[in-house]
């Protein structure tokens, strides 16, 4: 996909090199503290964003968080599983040009929030852009600790979207997942998810999770996450003309990699469909599909009637 360049104007926080760490947790600390309320507030946190399901990638890779530094230009620091980590200078400019990957993530993250602000402005809204925040192996975010681990997810009370790279090569080496809008899908995904918060989407999916049993509320956060899939597809529909031959393929095969049923095969040899959070890969492709078809929000109505 012909992306721009970055816009230097984005907010981008970089943490990659700032020594990450396990404080600031919101109510019990440790991992076991900061997963319930992810999966609370973001129904299991995704991660396509940026693309990932958080129970289940703590099951299959266990120490993710311990892949090998980013691989770039600038100072290198002691990450806190001891692996060697890019430091940038801190600057918008520093952080998106640290490698190739941070820097296809910026663009990404450029066209995704200038396509949604012009969406916002045709109906007469103003679109609040999220901010984007690199790290490596582990960080901060306003829902307690950010791990590897996790792969790429949003956290409603920052508006941040959190992605360690290092997970778009496990998108490609170990889903075979790869190529740049494979990459971009995950950028989109976390960006859906950013709209579903500034709408008010999550927080009545959080209400009605609430009341709702652990079976219910899985399948709420089905519909969450494939909406924010479609709303993917309404980014790349909306920048059709920058679209190249293989890019809706790359795309699909992310969809159907990292779907509740390929991974629960991989991870356990055995599907449970009533613990799904984030959809099946046909789900997930399909969704996928209705936005790239139609680039219309609208469209995206996973609440109402069968997914």
């Amino acid at each position: 996909m012909r992306l721009d360049d970055f816009d230097p104007n984005i907010n981008v926080e970089d943490q990659r090199g700032s020594g990450g760490g396990f404080g600031g947790f919101g109510g019990g600390g440790g991992v076991g503290g900061f997963l319930p309320l992810i999966l609370g507030m973001v129904g299991s946190r995704f991660g396509c964003g940026g693309i990932v399901v958080v129970l289940l990638l703590f099951a299959v890779f266990g120490g993710l968080g311990n892949l090998g530094g980013l691989v770039g230009g600038g100072g290198q620091v002691a990450g806190p599983s001891g692996q060697s980590v890019q430091r940038s200078d801190g600057s918008v400019q520093g952080a998106c040009t640290l490698n190739t990957i941070s820097r296809a993530t910026c663009a990404a993250y450029s066209s995704t929030e200038n396509t949604w602000e012009a969406l916002f402005r045709a109906q007469g809204q103003t679109f609040d852009p999220p901010k984007l925040v690199f790290f490596s192996g582990t960080g901060q975010s306003g829902c307690g600790v950010a791990q590897s681990a996790m792969g790429p997810f949003y956290c409603p009370p920052d508006q941040g979207i959190y992605i360690d790279t290092s997970f778009f090569d496990e998108l490609a080496n170990r889903f075979g997942a790869s190529g740049d809008f494979a990459q971009y899908y995950v950028v989109a995904h976390e960006m859906g998810h950013h709209i579903q918060n500034i709408t008010g989407t999550s927080d009545q999916v959080r209400r009605a999770q609430a009341r709702a049993s652990e079976t219910e509320g899985n399948q709420l956060s089905v519909r969450l996450e494939l909406q924010a899939d479609c709303y993917a597809g309404v980014w790349a529909a909306q920048n059709r003309e920058r679209l190249e031959p293989g890019d809706v393929e790359e795309g699909l095969r992310a969809a159907q990699a990292i779907g509740d049923d390929a991974l629960q095969r991989q991870a356990q040899g055995r599907v449970v469909p009533d613990s799904f959070t984030h959809g099946s890969s046909e789900q997930r492709m399909r969704w996928l599909r209705v936005g790239l078809e139609t680039g219309d929000p609208a469209r995206c109505d996973t609440f109402s009637g069968a997914v």
